[in-house]
């Protein structure tokens, strides 16, 4: 079965369909060209999000007295 999604290449901002590049030069799959071509844009989206989240679960509330400073 041949592959149909649609992967980016971030070396050269081109658009393929199947994996003509190598893993270290290809995003995706994707399932339309547009989403491909739009693969940086959905990426950063996607980092933002992850970074939220991440973010979110660090805040435990308040600092463990073993950890506040002493004056």
């Amino acid at each position: 079965m041949a592959d149909e999604k649609f992967y980016y290449n971030p070396a050269t901002g081109e658009v393929t369909q199947g994996k003509v590049e190598s893993w270290d030069n290809r995003m995706g799959p994707y399932d339309t060209r547009e989403e491909a071509e739009h693969a940086i844009a959905i990426a950063k989206e996607r980092t933002r999000r992850a970074d939220a989240l991440d973010e979110a679960d660090d805040n435990w509330g308040a600092t463990p007295s073993w950890e506040k400073d002493e004056k």
